[in-house]
């Protein structure tokens, strides 16, 4: 499965990675390797969670166009 993240540093120089299809889904780490290393242990484990609780396993992400 292929999911997007996105990856932003916080104030604190921490990147945070998340995952827009599963809510609430969110990792961070001292580097961009290390936050998508633990963004995708995240995603494991909501995956998991909601297909145990008999939840979607994502929500529709949708990409639109809007002016700058």
């Amino acid at each position: 499965m292929k999911l997007l993240v996105t990856l932003e540093k916080d104030e604190t120089g921490m990147i945070v990675a998340e995952c827009p299809s599963i809510p609430g889904c969110v990792s961070q780490g001292r580097t961009e390797t290390e936050a998508l290393v633990n963004i995708r242990e995240a995603i494991a484990g909501c995956l998991e969670a909601r297909k145990a609780n008999n939840m979607p396993l994502t929500v529709d992400v949708r990409e639109i166009e809007v002016p700058a």
